[in-house]
C-alpha cells in the first residue's frame, strides 16, 4: 500500500505539496485541498498506517521511524520541487522529515507548522495514557472529532487504537538539536488555539537557520478547517506559485 492520496494527480504542476495530518488524522484531512491548489500544486496527502484504507498495516510507534518511511516513500516523487505542510502532530514529522531529505541532498524548498508547539518545546501531557472516555474527551475539545460518531462503540474500536498509537507516538517524540534545518519554516496557528499561543509558535524560529515567519489565523486547533481558502492562498503566497 503506498503513502500518498494524490485526489488530482497533475503531472505538468511545477510543485509537489506534501500534506501530514494530526494525530488520529488520515489522507482524507486534505482532500478538498487539490482543486483550491490549482493547476500549478500537485497535492499529495500521506496515509499513516493503521487507518482508513491501510487499517491493516501495522502502526508505526515512534515518530523517527515513521518520518523515516515517509521519507524513503517520498524519494521517487522528488524529481520536482517538493513542501512540506504537517499539522499538528504532523508538524514534528513534517520537520523530521525534512530534516532526512537535507541529509539526503534532497532538501524541501518549505515546512509549514501548523497548529503545533516547536519540536524542542512539546509540552507534558500525556493523552495517549488515559482511558477511552478521556481520549475522546481530548478529541472532542480539540474540535476535531464529531462527539456523537465516537459515542458509537463499534466505531471507538475502529477509531480509537489508531488515535491513541498517535498521541502516544508523539507524546514520547525527543526532540534532537542536531542538524538543525536551512530550509524556511513557516508556522500558522489558530489565535484561540488552547494547545499552542503566539509565543509558544515562535519557537518554530529555533528549528530553523532559513526565514521564518508566523501567521495568526482566526479560529482554533483545527482553524485550517474554516480558514482553508486562507491558508491554501498562504502557501501558494509564500512558495510563490500561481493560485491559478
Amino acid at each position: 500500500m503506498t503513502w500518498f492520496r494524490c485526489p488530482e494527480p497533475r503531472p505538468w504542476a511545477s510543485m509537489r505539496l506534501f500534506c501530514l495530518p494530526h494525530a488520529g488524522g488520515s489522507a482524507v484531512f486534505y482532500r478538498s485541498w487539490a482543486k483550491e491548489a490549482g493547476p500549478a500544486v500537485e497535492v499529495q496527502a500521506v496515509q499513516y498506517p493503521g487507518r482508513a484504507d491501510r487499517m491493516a498495516d501495522a502502526f508505526v510507534t515512534d515518530a523517527r521511524q515513521l518520518a523515516r518511511l515517509i521519507a524513503g516513500a517520498m524519494a521517487p516523487l522528488t524529481d520536482r520541487p517538493a513542501a512540506l505542510f504537517g499539522h499538528s502532530m504532523g508538524a514534528v514529522l513534517a520537520y523530521e522529515v525534512a530534516r532526512l531529505l537535507e541529509e539526503r541532498g534532497a532538501a524541501p524548498v518549505h515546512v509549514f507548522a501548523s497548529g503545533a508547539r516547536p519540536p524542542d518545546d512539546r509540552g507534558d501531557e500525556r493523552v495517549g495514557d488515559r482511558d477511552d472516555d478521556g481520549l475522546v474527551a481530548e478529541l472532542v475539545s480539540l474540535g476535531g472529532t464529531d462527539a456523537e460518531l465516537l459515542a458509537e462503540p463499534e466505531l471507538r474500536e475502529l477509531v480509537l487504537p489508531y488515535v491513541r498509537n498517535d498521541f502516544t507516538l508523539i507524546e514520547r517524540y525527543a526532540h534532537r538539536p542536531e542538524p538543525a534545518l536551512t530550509v524556511p519554516v513557516t508556522a500558522i496557528i489558530g489565535d484561540a488555539d488552547p494547545h499552542v499561543d503566539r509565543e509558544r509558535a515562535r519557537g518554530w524560529e529555533r528549528a530553523t537557520r532559513g526565514r521564518f515567519a508566523l501567521r495568526v489565523l482566526p479560529g482554533g486547533h483545527f482553524y485550517l478547517a474554516e480558514q482553508q481558502s486562507a491558508v491554501i492562498a498562504e502557501v501558494l503566497r509564500t512558495l510563490e506559485v500561481p493560485a491559478l
